[in-house]
């Protein structure tokens, strides 16, 4: 039903809902601009000078026009009530349990993804803005805190697994962002002082485009990363070399 939006391809649990709503709203402007473009032209054909000289005062006596308005609005409030707000509710507020889902950071900023997982013991790390050095500590986290001693981050390199819930802390250092992942069918502003979840399930695996989808400043069209999505084993993987390398960088300094 949606093939022929050429949309980007759909790898979320939740996509298939979304997709379904944007053909649907298709659907009706197209009827839209089928019919009021018919309406348009016969109006020009029935009511040219040659055929009417004289100015007619009374106006137009046909009541079709009115029922098309309604009808028009009786159908967007089907899609907005009956689609549109059941599937936002969905998607934006019923999140998984933070404990039943893979937890991540992302802090952006101009013009980069700050990535920030919790490491080995499922906690994050404190973090204060006093510490930030945009060079080695860009998340200004707290070396003296246990918690934080495993954390693993990246920089505009996002690595999740596939077939489970992920849930993100969406946050911003310094202006409006918006976090964009096409083929999660996931689209949100950043906001700064605010913290803001979004939460989906990967139902492939792969690699693509992190955008911000929010003109954010001059070096806009340079805040681009990726994200992987893995297998669970590779994920695995992935997260023992990140905690590898953090046990030798450790060494490294003692």
């Amino acid at each position: 039903m949606v093939e022929w939006l050429n949309l980007p391809i759909n790898a979320s649990k939740h996509g298939p809902e979304i997709d379904q709503m944007l053909a649907m709203i298709h659907w009706l402007m197209a009827l839209l601009f089928v019919g009021w473009g018919i309406f348009f032209i016969y109006t020009l054909i029935r009511f040219r000078k040659s055929k009417n000289p004289k100015a007619n005062y009374e106006g137009v006596t046909s009541k079709i026009s009115k029922y098309a308005e309604v009808g028009v609005i009786v159908v967007e409030a089907v899609l907005l009530v009956g689609f549109a707000i059941p599937i936002w509710a969905d998607i934006m507020t019923d999140h998984p349990d933070a404990e039943d889902a893979v937890v991540v950071n992302v802090v952006a900023q101009q013009f980069a993804w700050n990535i920030h997982y919790p490491g080995a013991d499922g906690i994050f790390g404190k973090r204060d803005i006093a510490l930030i050095d945009e060079e080695t500590n860009p998340l200004g986290l707290d070396p003296d805190d246990p918690d934080g001693k495993d954390d693993i981050t990246t920089i505009n390199q996002l690595y999740l697994p596939v077939d489970k819930p992920i849930l993100i802390n969406l946050t911003s250092k310094d202006v409006i962002h918006s976090f964009s992942l096409n083929e999660m069918r996931v689209k949100q502003d950043v906001i700064p002082g605010m913290s803001i979840r979004v939460s989906f399930e990967a139902v492939q695996t792969g690699k693509w485009e992190i955008a911000c989808a929010q003109l954010c400043g001059l070096g806009h069209y340079r805040m681009r990363g990726y994200y992987t999505i893995q297998s669970e084993e590779e994920h695995q993987n992935w997260l023992d070399e990140q905690a590898a390398l953090l046990e030798g960088s450790d060494e490294e300094e003692w």
